[in-house]
């Protein structure tokens, strides 16, 4: 059981590397189309610009490589901005086209509240039977970001900063969050070999990625 996370140089890919080793997973930090073409799972880290994120993205050609991998059915996760690289675009780089796995546009936080959001929230379960959230009812998540994707059917999980926000989304096989699971201790833990665990569950039913 193997998981190819996406190494386009922007940020510490690293540590969302060794949180998923340490959750269970052969987890490989690659460029390499063919070893993303062959992994049972495929993750997208981000940290920075939206801009920077997708100009490195398009530079080393993984923006194609991220949307076959989203588009094979295979388990893919998405992490901070590599959760809003998913979407059309962002207001925080405007005209910029993201990958556009997901609909909707990345928006500013709301007026009134602290920017960026760098703090501990509590987790909301929108959709408390999605396989990602199992045992993480009002868990407590690390945030760090001033853009944040749209609440929309999609969204799983939300937290209360001036007003419900979007923190989690899971669309068929393609799942993300807005805060740092690698960072989220015990929670985020949690969180990372749910994830790894429906990659084994994928590939040992061969459902392509669908969900539990």
């Amino acid at each position: 059981m193997s998981v190819a996370v996406l190494d386009y140089g922007i940020g510490n890919l690293r540590s969302a590397q060794k949180s998923l080793i340490r959750a269970g997973a052969d987890a490989a930090l690659t460029a390499d189309p063919e070893v993303i073409a062959r992994a049972d799972g495929v993750v997208l880290p981000g940290v920075g610009a939206f801009g920077a994120c997708m100009d490195a993205l398009e530079r080393t050609g993984l923006d194609v490589e991220a949307k076959r991998a989203a588009a094979s059915g295979r388990p893919f996760l998405g992490i901070c901005v590599g959760m809003q690289l998913l979407f059309e675009g962002s207001d925080e780089t405007p005209g910029r086209s993201g990958l556009g796995i997901l609909d909707g546009t990345v928006g500013l936080l709301p007026d009134g509240v602290k920017r960026p959001q760098m703090q501990w929230n509590k987790l909301h379960l929108d959709q408390p039977d999605h396989a990602l959230l199992d045992g993480l009812d009002e868990a407590w998540m690390y945030f760090v970001h001033s853009y944040v994707a749209p609440m929309s059917e999609h969204t799983i999980a939300s937290v209360d900063y001036g007003g419900p926000m979007c923190a989690a989304v899971g669309q068929d096989n393609v799942w993300a969050t807005q805060f740092h699971p690698e960072k989220s201790a015990d929670a985020g833990r949690r969180l990372l070999t749910n994830w790894v665990d429906h990659v084994e569950r994928s590939v040992g039913d061969d459902s392509g990625g669908e969900e539990a």
